[in-house]
């Protein structure tokens, strides 16, 4: 097999030369009549760049050509051949996508065209035209996968050539590949392009540290180069008597993923285990681990080392043994065990559904590789911040992933940072929906823990009429799939409760932002704003706000704009300047005599609304608020010994926010006890913090449980149901 790197790249800059190796790489795999019509689009392409040239001063011909010959060595078909060559003859030349389609037929037209799309976005933001493009290639690559491997071939060369670019757009560019189409390539499987961009972008955004890490190689290449040939060797002679026909490569990890772990993991070029890695190809699955016996019987390995991507594959359906083990003199390196079809998925990612001419069975598999790339479209919402769009998409893109169980034993793949909210919508909406509580290898756990690989996870869920997710879900879930699931029940099952819950936190905004209008312009004011967030009416609008499709936090800017406008008109507009001076914090706290002031609530008492409450100024921290009855708070206040530090503090009358309260329940020792406790909060939809238990001496249990409410009265209320639990014979609140 040839090397990607080696093949793909043509370094003379004629493009006769350049298109004698195209058809040289595609000779053995097109038919005569594919050829000619390979040949006739470089005619016609050539024609139609007459005259251009690129920054370099080179033919612009030669970028296109180059295109080809990357798709080429990665195998793709006659028409992504054709199509790379004239990608950008409709957008840059006089030829017209229906001339395309006159002389190469429908698909090939449709290839070009997706191809140009992407990238034309005329919107106002950065942020909005990367959304944009982003979900123009997802929406390609759902039509024809193609489409974007020749967009990541027109990425790579200009990513070889970018050095021409000015600074700034260099870096711009570098940012733009590292963070979009990298991923893309490592979720469509293609390593070398996704190592190549990636490493070309490093050496743009921090040329320094390439410099160094590329130094470091060169400065050991000696001694690599004789410790992979000694450890190959070593191997070889093993493993042939164990399996036949196995062959043993050598290789040095990419530049980018030492950077990675030098710069974002704070350590030494020393401190990188898997810098070499020895990777061992053999015929079957059962060889593969007839190999890692053999290698673990030759070397010692390291503990959490190991990874078994053949039973559990990653999303991009990679397949391989990795384990990493000290070899001579204490060198660590790693191996990689994996059979030759999996080897050619590795290398090739999608694009070996051409190169190999899978059948039946690859085309089965090649759709299931597409499933991810339809899961983002469907959870991208219409009303949706761009902003969140671009993060919820970058982090579905290159999540670094755990694997974890369900009781049953299948196996789920979630980012890092995935809490078992996150699994219970993977598993499907409805189960996330019904949530109640969750079990970790047997534990219950909070419904923010984040869970790791391995891990076999249980979710329990209510059958009650009327359950449903929590809003405060959506600030713990990680992936956009879960987002959006929770926005979705939200939009359609609570529209009432949305609006109002919209209405109030606009009034809030308002009201902090010292925004004051009249009933007459009110109403015309919201209207031009909500039109603005394609909302149809008033209602939808503030129905948004309240399910979370419109970030209010990102919107005030424009809306104080726009009130700053109406006031200079001739409109009539009532501005309220507040009477008294006095913080208001975002907790809802206000401090008498101290403005500006960091308010934090103490937990010796948790103080909550309704609650007499009193301020206590620290030394650096602000004010810390507690409660009047905390056990931290002197009785007599003019007795203590800084009488001067204690300040009157008080809640504001419109206090929305939920609050910490830690409950201690005093129980009779039975099964089925904490059960009974999470179901009853999951049915007054009380979010459950934390919660244990632990047994006394005398057979009791007390169960530790902190929750969100959002006062006194809601905490009475619960307590009192809780109170009817069976067994519970006491129930305290911490601190007070």
């Amino acid at each position: 097999m040839k090397e990607f790197k080696k093949t793909s790249v043509c370094t003379c800059s004629d493009p006769e030369k350049c298109m004698e190796l195209l058809l040289e790489l595609i000779g053995d795999n097109c038919t005569g009549k594919e050829l000619c019509d390979v040949k006739k689009a470089y005619q016609i392409a050539r024609d139609a760049h007459e005259g251009q040239k690129r920054l370099s001063g080179e033919p612009y011909i030669m970028h296109p050509l180059s295109v080809a010959i990357i798709l080429a060595s990665l195998g793709m078909d006659e028409a992504s051949i054709i199509a790379a060559i004239l990608h950008d003859t409709v957008e840059d030349t006089k030829l017209t996508n229906a001339e395309v389609k006159k002389e190469f037929g429908e698909t090939i037209a449709e290839l070009v065209e997706g191809v140009t799309k992407i990238g034309k976005v005329p919107l106002q933001t950065k942020e909005e035209q990367q959304a944009e493009n982003i979900r123009k290639m997802l929406m390609a690559m759902s039509r024809d996968i193609r489409v974007i491997i020749i967009k990541l071939a027109d990425r790579l060369h200009n990513m070889r050539t970018l050095m021409f670019k000015p600074e700034q757009r260099r870096r711009e560019i570098a940012l733009e590949t590292i963070e979009i189409y990298a991923p893309i390539a490592h979720r469509l499987g293609i390593r070398p392009i996704k190592e190549e961009l990636e490493d070309l972008s490093i050496s743009y955004l921090d040329h320094v540290a390439y410099r160094e890490i590329e130094e470091s190689l060169e400065n050991q290449s000696k001694t690599r180069n004789e410790f992979l040939e000694e450890t190959k060797a070593r191997i070889e002679e093993r493993i042939k008597s164990v399996v036949n026909g196995a062959q043993v490569n050598g290789r040095i990890k990419s530049v980018h993923g030492i950077y990675r772990k030098m710069y974002m993991q704070n350590k030494n070029f020393d401190q990188i285990y898997d810098i070499y890695a020895v990777r061992i190809i053999v015929d079957t699955v059962i060889d593969c681990y007839n190999c890692l016996g053999v290698i673990h019987d030759m070397f010692k390995p390291i503990p959490g080392r190991f990874k078994d991507y053949i039973s559990t594959p990653k999303p991009n359906m990679y397949q391989s043994l990795h384990t990493t083990v000290l070899g001579k003199e204490g060198i660590p390196f790693e191996v990689q065990i994996r059979t030759w079809e999996m080897h050619h998925t590795a290398e090739f990612g999608i694009a070996a559904h051409w190169k190999y001419k899978l059948g039946i069975n690859g085309t089965a598999k090649f759709e299931e590789r597409l499933t991810w790339i339809r899961q983002l479209l469907e959870n991208q919402s219409e009303d949706e911040n761009v902003e969140d769009i671009v993060s919820t998409i970058k982090s579905d893109l290159v999540p670094e992933e755990v694997f974890v169980f369900t009781p049953k034993g299948d196996v789920f793949s979630l980012p890092m940072g995935a809490t078992v909210v996150d699994f219970a919508y993977a598993i499907h909406s409805a189960v996330g929906n019904k949530m109640v509580g969750a079990k970790v290898d047997g534990r219950i756990v909070p419904l923010d823990y984040k869970v790791k690989t391995g891990e076999i996870i249980e979710i329990m869920t209510s059958s009650q009429q009327g359950k449903g997710p929590s809003r405060d879900w959506l600030n713990i879930v990680k992936t956009s799939q879960a987002r959006s699931k929770i926005r979705q029940w939200f939009k359609k099952e609570r529209r009432d409760e949305n609006i109002i819950e919209g209405k109030a936190q606009l009034e809030r905004e308002f009201k902090r932002n010292f925004i004051r209008l009249t009933e007459d312009n009110y109403e015309e004011f919201l209207i031009k704003i909500a039109e603005r967030q394609h909302c149809k009416s008033l209602d939808d609008f503030f129905a948004a706000i309240g399910y979370g499709g419109i970030s209010l936090m990102r919107l005030m800017p424009r809306i104080k704009e726009d009130y700053g406008k109406l006031q200079k008109s001739d409109e009539p507009v009532i501005v309220t300047a507040p009477v008294k001076k006095r913080t208001k914090s975002n907790e809802g706290v206000i401090v008498e005599g101290i403005d500006n002031c960091l308010i934090k609530f103490s937990r010796c008492c948790n103080p909550l609304p309704g609650d007499d409450i009193i301020g206590f100024i620290t030394r650096g921290h602000g004010v810390s608020i507690h409660t009047k009855k905390c056990t931290n708070v002197p009785a007599d206040i003019s007795k203590a010994g800084e009488p001067e530090r204690w300040i009157t503090a008080y809640w504001d009358t419109n206090v929305k926010e939920d609050f910490k309260c830690t409950l201690q329940l005093f129980c009779l020792n039975r099964i089925g006890l904490l059960a009974d406790v999470s179901s009853l909060l999951a049915s007054m939809r009380i979010m459950i913090n934390d919660i244990s238990t632990r047994n006394t001496t005398d057979g009791r249990a007390i169960v530790m449980v902190t929750v969100s409410v959002n006062g006194v009265e809601h905490l009475n209320s619960l307590v009192a149901k809780i109170d009817k639990i069976d067994g519970v014979l006491s129930i305290e609140r911490s601190g007070i």
